[in-house]
């Protein structure tokens, strides 16, 4: 506020003085100009050696001379002196159209007096045209002005002193309530949020998006909040497990049947090791940048039907590849090759590899509700499906999709690809005849520790992390992933960014 007045006095005052010295040259540009017109207009006269006398000037401000080359006045103006030039002969150099100022006591004058001379010729005789023109007027309006600003000017600062501060208090205003505001939010209360000024300006605008951020940042606050009450709670359940096991075997002795003791505390243990697994890895996606360009810089090409092929293999019942026509075969049968089969994928809950749990609302694995795993069919596509992406990225989100559709599907999985034919993307489902998901839930399933109610026995299952690992990798690599009706059963679709044939 005060370098603002400051800086404004020295502009009003600088500007002060540009306006005197250029009001001081405009009039004394006037002067010289209405005197070098008389005296060119009495130069003519001479030329035509017609000069009157006394010399003829309208109005009294001017007085005008004629001299010869030795100083004598041959004519003048009635109120001008006969006798002494206006300007010594020694004075006047050279020929040509000059200027100069003398004294006013020399001339009866007060003040400064502006002469100018012109050279003129009467009967070949040179002579010097004189015209003489007091100051003192261009003095008075000079002052008067330097007054008038030297009253005006503090009266002006003070005036905009008081307006700015006004308007800058008025502006700033908004600004120390948001600040207020600011100081006054701990944290603490979710309803905390910055006060709104009702002007539609840019301190309005300021507030909306500073409480949309604060908006933000609570979303992130509650979802971390939750998401450690839930990680605590799944992690303390295997611990509560390891720790009840010891503490019976202590309290058992030697009858306690120690192998099993092992065999328990080692599947707790690997559960525990799996879960902390998930949460790093969520950990480290949720810190990373998104790539430029939209894919990791480790990715590269990938095929597409060798991962579902490799991932089959693994599971306990033998995989087979599905082709036209004809039953099932097993993977590595060289007789019949395989075909492009378009098929939907079902979507896992929880994302774990554990058994599905007694009593749960779904037929058991294994086809007539035997206890047999579901067997994994695979529908490959007639030559390789390249796709872009990162292999151990791909490899986890396609494992995680298998292993939640064999934990709820009745007796068969199968996994399939379609090539892209005109699209950006190849599609990849994977389809269990288990129960399904509501249409509801489909949404829902994909976020971090949910498990729907089937789910809900820790046997079943894992932490319901499996399927949120899922959307961020493939998010992180360029894809998409949903959910729908397989009729029966669930069909997940993924869809992956195509990749020309490297070969």
């Amino acid at each position: 506020m005060v370098l603002g007045v400051a800086g404004l006095s020295v502009g009003l005052a600088l500007g002060g003085v540009v306006l005197l010295v250029a009001l001081g040259w405009t009039l004394q540009r006037t002067v010289d100009e209405e005197a070098f017109r008389t005296a060119d207009a009495v130069a003519r006269l001479a030329g035509e050696d017609a000069l009157p006398d006394p010399l003829p000037v309208a109005g009294g401000q001017l007085r005008v001379q004629v001299v010869d080359s030795a100083g004598r006045i041959r004519a003048a103006s009635i109120d001008a002196d006969r006798l002494v030039p206006m300007v010594r002969p020694d004075q006047l150099t050279g020929s040509g159209r000059q200027r100069t100022v003398v004294p006013g006591q020399r001339l009866g004058w007060e003040g400064p007096v502006r002469v100018v001379a012109v050279p003129a010729q009467s009967a070949g005789e040179p002579l010097t045209v004189l015209v003489g023109r007091s100051t003192v007027d261009i003095r008075h309006a000079t002052q008067a002005a330097r007054t008038v600003l030297l009253v005006a000017f503090p009266l002006l600062v003070g005036l905009l002193a008081v307006v700015a501060w006004r308007v800058v208090g008025a502006t700033l205003r908004p600004v120390e309530a948001l600040r207020s505001g600011a100081a006054e939010i701990t944290g603490r209360d979710a309803a905390d949020r910055l006060p709104v000024p009702a002007s539609q300006d840019e301190i309005h605008r300021l507030a909306v998006t500073l409480n949309d951020m604060l908006d933000r940042l609570e979303a992130a606050r509650a979802r971390q909040r939750s998401f450690l009450a839930d990680a605590a709670h799944e992690l303390r359940s295997p611990l509560t497990n390891i720790r009840t096991e010891l503490e019976v075997a202590q309290r058992l002795g030697a009858r306690s049947d120690w192998p099993a003791v092992a065999a328990d505390l080692l599947a707790d243990t690997e559960r525990l090791g799996r879960l902390v697994d998930d949460l790093l890895l969520l950990a480290r996606l949720d810190e990373q940048p998104t790539p430029r360009g939209g894919l990791p810089g480790e990715a590269g090409p990938v095929d597409l039907g060798g991962l579902l092929a490799e991932l089959a293999a693994r599971r306990p019942s033998p995989p087979v590849v599905t082709t036209a026509g004809a039953e099932p075969l097993g993977v590595g049968s060289p007789s019949v090759p395989p075909v492009v089969g378009s098929v939907s994928v079902p979507s896992d809950v929880d994302g774990s590899s554990a058994p599905p749990a007694a009593g749960s609302a779904s037929v058991p694995p294994g086809v007539d509700g035997s206890s047999a795993p579901p067997v994994v069919f695979v529908a490959a596509a007639s030559g390789p499906v390249w796709t872009v992406g990162v292999p151990d990225e791909l490899r986890r989100v396609l494992g995680n999709l298998v292993d939640n559709a064999v934990r709820h599907a009745r007796s068969r999985v199968v996994l399939a690809v379609e090539p892209a034919v005109d699209g950006a993307y190849h599609l990849v489902t994977v389809t269990d005849d288990g129960p399904g998901i509501p249409v509801a839930d489909r949404d829902r399933v994909f976020r971090r520790f949910t498990r729907l109610d089937e789910g809900r026995a820790r046997d079943a299952g894992g932490a319901g992390l499996g399927l949120a690992i899922v959307r961020e990798l493939v998010r992180r690599g360029g894809g998409t992933v949903d959910l729908a009706d397989a009729e029966p059963g669930l069909v997940v679709r993924l869809r992956l960014p195509i990749l020309p044939d490297p070969d």
